[in-house]
């Protein structure tokens, strides 16, 4: 069984949108949440999705799933206090699922990166199915440094060798609850991402490389990059260049 796991929790602060939160903002008319979850709802491989949402707009949430006829949402949840813990609510809704197999592949992706491709959702299918899980890369395209405390830079990392890790990040049901457990053990509730977490507790990760345009929309000017991105795939479908 694979199932998505998109999270859509975040408040929008960096985007000045103020009272609507940046999943919900509309290009052509669509939410970027729609945009998102249509990658999985399309894909003949993803037998499932769950969302987890801002619990006080669920219900705002249902009633475009039901507007643009999102069949594959089976589950959603809200959301926690920190990435980690909203994460951790879908999994646990997951793994109380009779229904839903240990080792059912868990594709975790941001509700707000709706730039996916379905080549790159396959990929991560497979890698999964082949080693356990996967890891979506981009190559890195700017020097990365290490920066200390005092604002001095203790490491210039070498480009050519260094990855960016984004979404889909994909595990074994089984594997990434049990990792969860673990931090929240040892006190661990705000890792930076799913990637993170299974390091942490002794987990060999597996790579796909995902396009460049793959991007977390967080700020005005991501938006910005989405737009272009969307209305240039557009143009080339139109006008087939």
């Amino acid at each position: 069984m694979n199932t998505a796991l998109i999270f859509a929790g975040g408040s929008g602060q960096r985007m000045n949108t103020r009272t609507l939160p940046k999943q919900f903002l509309e290009l052509n008319g669509k939410p970027i949440i729609i945009h998102t979850i249509e990658n999985f709802e399309n894909h003949p491989q993803i037998d499932a999705i769950l969302v987890v949402c801002i619990e006080e707009w669920i219900p705002y949430l249902r009633g475009l799933l039901e507007k643009y006829h999102i069949q594959k949402v089976k589950w959603i949840t809200a959301g926690g206090d920190t990435g980690q813990q909203s994460i951790r609510n879908g999994l646990q809704l997951l793994w109380s699922d009779p229904l839903v197999p240990e080792d059912a592949i868990i594709l975790i992706h941001d509700g707000v990166r709706p730039l996916i491709n379905a080549g790159v959702i396959s990929q991560n299918i497979a890698c999964a199915e082949q080693y356990g899980n996967a890891v979506t890369v981009t190559p890195a395209t700017e020097t990365i440094i290490n920066v200390s405390e005092n604002g001095e830079v203790s490491n210039i990392l070498d480009r050519s060798i260094c990855q960016m890790a984004r979404a889909p990040q994909t595990f074994r049901l089984s594997d990434i609850i049990d990792a969860h457990k673990k931090a929240e053990a040892d006190g661990n509730i705000d890792m930076i991402d799913s990637a993170m977490l299974m390091t942490r507790y002794g987990t060999v990760l597996h790579v796909v490389e995902g396009p460049f345009e793959n991007i977390k929309i967080t700020t005005p000017v991501d938006f910005y990059i989405f737009r272009a991105v969307y209305e240039a795939r557009e143009n080339s479908q139109i006008w087939g260049i």
